[in-house]
């Protein structure tokens, strides 16, 4: 694996941050915009985990836990960087983070047309469950 270090995002990363999705994430989301991000952070300081090796950002997940559930989201790596260990180590540093707030299970949103994340999920021991599904209602235009 690559050295990579892994910490909570910090106010003066999101621009950063917005940057990499654009260019290292798979799809994008109604909350992908400083706003949102902000109240990510704002909200839960330690959700947003970055990866940075020699001060370059090279990873991203959000680890969400609402008090019940633990939620994955944006698991992103720079293209160039993957299959290097980097998402392990964020989904490492994800699921501590869970089990120390008392998470028992969690639930990653991964797109079905990701044929590559989805061995990636796979691999670090993710199932997809094919009883659930997603239902969606935006709240603002």
């Amino acid at each position: 694996m690559t050295s990579v270090r892994i910490r909570p995002a910090a106010p003066d990363d999101l621009d950063a941050v917005l940057a990499f999705w654009k260019a290292a994430a798979e799809g994008t989301s109604i909350t992908d915009d400083r706003a949102g991000v902000e109240r990510l952070v704002a909200h839960d300081p330690e959700a947003l985990l970055l990866a940075e090796s020699d001060g370059e950002l090279v990873g991203t997940v959000i680890a969400g836990f609402d008090g019940w559930r633990c939620h994955l989201y944006r698991l992103a790596v720079c293209p160039r960087r993957r299959r290097m260990g980097i998402g392990s180590a964020l989904l490492a540093a994800a699921e501590e983070r869970f089990v120390r707030l008392g998470g028992r299970r969690a639930d990653a949103m991964v797109l079905v047309r990701n044929e590559s994340a989805h061995h990636a999920w796979r691999a670090a021991g993710y199932r997809p469950q094919d009883q659930w599904r997603r239902w969606v209602k935006p709240l603002t235009d």
